[in-house]
């Protein structure tokens, strides 16, 4: 006999009822501030090259194009219209990146997206304070950098420390030939994951600002106390990082730079390289406008709103029930 599949959904009625409330609350927001809503491809021609981020490939074959990927982000079409003259812009988008199944994971999981034209991090900062804590009823989050959260949970400056002395410390959770392939960059994540996220946001909620520059992603960057440091902000509350957001890249010849970097990282990785997405980068060759954005993960919103601990108690229907 075969079993019956599970058809159920994961959420309640109750969690559903919230989410419906979250979404008007979020085009409520938006409309107020005169932000446009706008929707963007959920399958693209092209993926992206972060190394940390895997997407997943699909079989198209339409008017003469072969291949292609669910979307990661809708953030290089946004930018396109940026570009195009949209002004400032939100997406409520379905995301998709593989691999990513635990608590706090889903494979598709919903996304808030914006960008604001002429607004720097500082400003977007608050913007998203106010969304949040409107939202949560909670405290306004304060400001923490990268270089002080690492300091006051690991003991030692992420700027200064020596690789030998980063992947030492990194050995209370693997083995030293486990340490041996991974970057700088690697051991970090390591530090932030397990040192630092576990103990963020729990007396208020705290913005993690001023990254190092090699984690600068799409952000600009500057020098600080002779440092080089990413305009690039997280948002935690009680452990649970809810969004990442920044100060706008402009410039397209840096911007191409850090995409072989990407590629090249991912080789080292032993993971495929992947193409740029050529229209996004004529887009930026035209000129994006100066802007701040920033992606903010909806369902994990509302596991804070509702109070639950698991992402699955606010989908209809987790990857296992899909």
């Amino acid at each position: 006999m075969i079993d019956s599949p599970v058809w159920q959904p994961t959420a309640s009625r109750d969690a559903l009822k919230s989410r419906a409330q979250q979404l008007a609350y979020v085009r409520g927001f938006f409309c107020e501030r005169d932000v446009l809503e706008v929707e963007t491809p959920v399958l693209g021609r092209h993926g992206v090259t972060d190394l940390n981020l895997d997407g997943i490939p699909a079989n198209v074959r339409a008017a003469g194009v072969h291949g292609g990927w669910l979307q990661t982000s809708p953030e290089y079409p946004m930018k396109r219209l940026l570009v195009a003259g949209s002004g400032c812009i939100y997406q409520i988008a379905r995301v998709f990146r593989n691999g990513e199944r635990g608590s706090r994971h889903n494979p598709e999981f919903s996304m808030l997206e914006w960008y604001r034209v002429a607004m720097d991090d500082q400003a977007l900062m608050s913007e998203v304070a106010d969304l949040v804590c409107g939202w949560l009823g909670c405290e306004r989050p304060v400001q923490l950098s990268y270089r002080q959260a690492v300091f006051e949970n690991a003991g030692f400056d992420p700027m200064e420390t020596s690789d030998n002395d980063l992947k030492g410390y990194c050995e209370q959770w693997l083995e030293p030939e486990q340490l041996s392939d991974l970057s700088r960059n690697d051991c970090l994540d390591l530090v932030m994951s397990f040192a630092v996220e576990p103990t963020l946001g729990f007396d208020r909620p705290v913005f993690i600002t001023r990254y190092p520059a090699a984690q600068a992603a799409l952000a600009r960057v500057s020098q600080e106390q002779g440092h080089q440091v990413a305009h690039r902000f997280e948002l935690y509350i009680n452990g649970l990082e809810l969004c990442n957001g920044y100060w706008e890249l402009t410039d397209p010849e840096e911007q191409r730079q850090r995409f072989e970097t990407d590629n090249q990282q991912r080789r080292l990785a032993g993971k495929p390289e992947m193409a740029l997405d050529s229209a996004f980068m004529a887009a930026l060759d035209v000129g994006l406008p100066d802007c701040s954005g920033v992606a903010l993960g909806l369902d994990r919103l509302l596991m804070l709103k509702v109070g639950a601990k698991t992402i699955e108690e606010v989908l209809a229907f987790p990857i296992e029930r899909a």
